[in-house]
This record gives structure tokens, C-alpha cells and sequence, in this order.
């Protein structure tokens, strides 16, 4: 009976189209970075070291990642070199250790909510960076080019919001339901540290996560093997965290696990943030490209608020809104511009190639039409820079 019901329920998965899969796997992907959200700021609230949560996150980020590395890419893994080896080096050092050192810092400075609400903003800088390293270009005389230089700016404002203005608070639980309605309460909040200074931690995570972004795209041409790169990478961001471990977290407390929440929040980090997050991206940007992966970025602002609100007690100020609601814009009119721009080259593409073919008079005239049009379909495989900005986590 349990074979005939794998069997049924395979078969009705087989039945589902590929796209539904789609939406519910990036659905159910922002749930788990959102629990991610969550589940890092109650880990700090518990008191533990940010230096030694990075550690052991990536160390089993790293233990689930090599397997499949390994026995998958066996045939596409190129010949590993010093020249390599430096350039993981520094993927490390940019992706890794300063991307997820900047969002701790600014984490345990601010909340969830704002810490998701700034992430919205990579897609914008990568381009920007993108288009300062001569990779993307801009084109003013078309809509498309205003779209993206446009959200850009709006992106960068509503980090800026964020970052200069607090503002009054718009929603709070209200004082004498917050130890009935609220799981983690006495774990703490961020009050009495640095709002300003945690939100420019969290720029400093956005830039580095863009930087990152942008300098794999190289790495990854030469070294086709995404999973041995992340691995590689993993690896050298632990090596880089234990020296700074050896300067800045001498206590040999700091090291053990103290409760089962903190175990739990760790393994979270490692396995859902970092390794499944990793794999279904891959496979929703293969299958969905990456404009449709991005614009899910945004549903994980949302259910930050509402996972922070009910398991923190987390308190919504104007100034965060405002910035959330300019970084979502600017979002949706990068990603708005980049799409009309393949658009505007898959015809551009079709046009060329139809022009520089014979006219239909010409008894080979229809087999180069249908060529054409083979080209063309093959071109919308095609993907902009963006598509990056899901690759990683935090």
C-alpha cells in the first residue's frame, strides 16, 4: 500500500505544471531565508558570538556541499591551480567573510525586517557596479535604460531612508501582551545599540554580496562548476573566520553550544540558509531565469515582518516602511527594465538574422525562416548579470 501511494503521489507531481513548481519552490524558498531572519537575530539575542555562529554555519554548509560536488561535477571541474586557488581566496573574502560578518553586525544593531528590507536593494547595486565595470550599459534614448537607472536610484534612497531616519513607530505589540504573544521575547531586542551604525553594517553586507556577485561571473566562465566554487569558497570563508576567531574570540566558552536553541538556530543557518537554499535557487534560475527568481525577494520582506512580529515582538518604524517601499520599487523597476531590455535584443536578434536570410521566394527561403526563429527561442536562454543576486545567502 505505501509503494501504490509514492507511486500516486509521484505521479500526480508529474502531473503539476513545471511552472506551479516553480512559484511554490521560490514560495517556500523566502519562508526559509525568512526563518533564517529570524532565527540569526534570536541566536544573537541569546548571547552567541557572531565570529563562531559564522564558523559553524559554514562548516556545515561546507560538510552538505562537498558530496554533491564532488560526485556531480566529476567531468566539469577543471584542473585546480594556484591561480584558482587565489581567486576562491578572494571570493571568500568579499562573499563569505565580509558579506556574512557585515549582516551580523548589522542584525545585532537592527531587526529582521530591516536587515531583508536592505537585501532588496543587491539586484540595483549589482547593476550599478555592473555598469561602473563596463559589463552592463545604459541606454537613455530607450525606456528600458530609464527603468534601470531610475530604480537604481530608488534603491539607493530607500537605503538611505533607512539608514538617516527611524522615524516614529507605525506598529508595536502593545506592553502588556508582549510576554503572553510573544515566543522569544526574553531572548531581547536591539534596543540600546546603534540604529544608524547597524544599518550601514547592512550596506556594507549589500555592497559585498554585490561585489561578490559580480566578480564570480569571471570566476565561474574559466571554473564551470558552481557547486566546487561555492564548496571551495565555504572552505577558505571557515579558514578566514577561525584567524579572526584567533584574535577576536579568545574565550573558550564562546565555542560550546549552550542550548538546544542555539544548536537548532546554527544547523538552520548551515542546511537551510545555505545548502537546500542554495540548490533550489539553482534550479529555479535554470528553469525560471533569473528576473522571475528575483522578484520574489520582496515576499521575504513581508514574511520577515510577520515571522519577526509574532516570535520577537518587533516594533515597525515610518522610516523603515518608506525605505522598504522605495528599495521594492526600485527593485521591480530594474528588473522591469532588464526584462524589456532581452526583449528588445531577442528582436533585434530575430530581425538581423531574418534580414540577412533569403526572402521566402527562395527555395530555401521557409528552412531559413524556421532557422530564425530556432535562434531566436534559443537566444531568450540567454540571462543578464542579475540572475546572481539569489545565488548565496547571507
Amino acid at each position: 500500500m505505501a509503494d501504490s501511494g509514492s507511486a500516486s503521489l509521484a505521479k500526480r507531481m508529474c502531473l503539476v505544471p513545471e511552472r506551479a513548481k516553480l512559484h511554490l519552490a521560490m514560495l517556500a524558498l523566502q519562508f526559509g531565508y525568512a526563518g533564517f531572519h529570524v532565527v540569526s537575530r534570536a541566536a544573537l539575542n541569546m548571547g552567541i558570538s557572531k565570529i563562531v555562529f559564522a564558523v559553524y554555519r559554514n562548516i556545515i554548509a561546507l560538510l552538505l556541499l562537498i558530496p554533491f560536488a564532488y560526485f556531480l561535477e566529476k567531468k566539469e571541474r577543471p584542473v585546480l591551480t594556484a591561480s584558482f586557488l587565489v581567486q576562491f581566496f578572494l571570493l571568500a573574502l568579499i562573499g563569505i567573510t565580509a558579506n556574512q560578518g557585515f549582516y551580523l553586525l548589522g542584525l545585532d544593531n537592527t531587526s529582521p525586517t530591516f536587515a531583508s528590507a536592505i537585501q532588496n536593494s543587491v539586484p540595483a547595486i549589482t547593476f550599478l557596479m555592473a555598469v561602473i565595470l563596463r559589463i552592463e550599459q545604459v541606454r537613455f534614448n530607450r525606456r528600458d535604460g530609464i527603468a534601470k537607472m531610475v530604480g537604481t536610484l530608488s534603491c539607493v534612497a530607500g537605503a538611505s531612508v533607512i539608514t538617516l531616519y527611524k522615524g516614529p513607530t507605525i506598529f508595536g505589540p502593545a506592553a502588556k501582551h508582549l510576554h503572553e504573544t510573544h515566543l522569544f521575547l526574553s531572548l531581547g531586542d536591539a534596543s540600546g545599540k546603534s540604529w544608524t551604525l547597524g544599518c550601514i553594517y547592512l550596506i556594507g553586507h549589500c555592497l559585498s554580496w554585490s561585489a561578490w556577485l559580480v566578480l564570480q561571473a569571471p570566476v565561474l566562465k574559466k571554473y564551470p562548476a558552481r557547486l566546487s566554487v561555492t564548496s571551495y569558497t565555504c572552505f577558505f570563508g571557515v579558514l578566514q573566520f577561525l584567524v579572526i576567531a584567533v584574535f577576536m574570540e579568545r574565550n573558550s566558552q564562546a565555542w560550546l553550544v549552550h542550548s538546544g536553541a542555539e544548536l537548532f538556530s546554527v544547523f538552520y543557518a548551515g542546511i537551510v540558509a545555505s545548502g537546500i537554499a542554495f540548490a533550489v535557487q539553482i534550479w529555479c534560475i535554470d528553469r525560471g531565469g533569473p528576473v522571475f527568481v528575483a522578484v520574489y525577494q520582496p515576499v521575504q520582506t513581508l514574511v520577515v515582518a510577520i515571522m519577526a512580529s509574532i516570535a520577537l515582538g518587533e516594533q515597525f518604524y515610518l522610516g523603515g516602511i518608506i525605505g522598504a517601499a522605495l528599495i521594492i520599487t526600485g527593485l521591480y523597476l530594474v528588473l522591469w527594465g532588464k526584462n524589456e531590455e532581452r526583449k528588445f535584443a531577442k528582436e533585434q536578434t530575430a530581425v538581423n538574422v531574418i534580414g540577412s536570410s533569403p526572402t521566402s521566394e527562395h527555395p530555401h527561403g521557409i528552412i531559413n525562416n524556421k532557422a530564425a526563429s530556432s535562434h531566436l527561442k534559443s537566444s531568450s536562454l540567454v540571462q543578464p548579470l542579475l540572475p546572481s543576486t539569489v545565488t548565496d545567502n547571507v
